[in-house]
């Protein structure tokens, strides 16, 4: 695997959580620089004992909802 890719979204208590796609990887941070070190961590602690991914993709996902009035 060449690339794992994380879909990062912000919870209603403003976290950061982050899901890989396609494996079961999860962590989440209460700032960016916080959460690109956990995802680092969460991936190295998941493949120790397979090929890890060479590079890791932030995919920031951000829904805004805007009042018309």
């Amino acid at each position: 695997m060449s690339e794992l890719v994380f879909e990062v979204t912000q919870s209603l208590t403003a976290d950061l959580i982050a899901e890989a796609l396609g494996e079961n990887i999860v962590t989440e941070a209460d700032t960016w620089e916080q959460l690109r070190a956990n995802v680092k961590e969460a991936v190295e602690a998941y493949y120790i004992d397979e090929t890890k991914p060479e590079h890791i993709r932030l995919h920031l996902r951000r829904d805004e909802v805007l009042a018309v009035a």
